[in-house]
């Protein structure tokens, strides 16, 4: 398990390289806050806060890691929560990537 892939045309997906950070360990993931990239309205992804309720460290059966609880008052208002779409948003903490949104869920 992990985050691995090729991109051929860089340019096209208009990467910043000013926003890189390090993936995390699962066993640097903590409770606690953390914030969630997503595009709500298709013209650039936001950070909205989330809380990590709940780590799942040995679940190796499925992609589900930890639970999570939006706490961020613009993301409730505008979707009420986790909608349809937010798979494959990225999860940061403490600076660092830790999952993709489609590895965990929420409430």
């Amino acid at each position: 398990m992990g985050i691995y892939g090729t991109v051929n045309n860089l340019s096209a997906i208009h990467l910043d390289l000013s926003k890189e950070m390090e993936v995390a360990r699962r066993e640097e993931i903590t409770l606690g806050k953390a914030t969630i990239y997503c595009n709500l309205d298709g013209t650039y992804a936001k950070e909205y806060e989330i809380e990590i309720e709940k780590i799942f460290i040995g679940n190796d059966t499925d992609n589900k890691s930890m639970l999570i609880k939006v706490t961020d008052q613009e993301l409730l208002n505008q979707t009420g929560g986790i909608i349809q779409g937010m798979s494959g948003s990225p999860v940061i903490q403490n600076g660092k990537l830790i999952r993709s949104y489609n590895q965990c869920f929420g409430k």
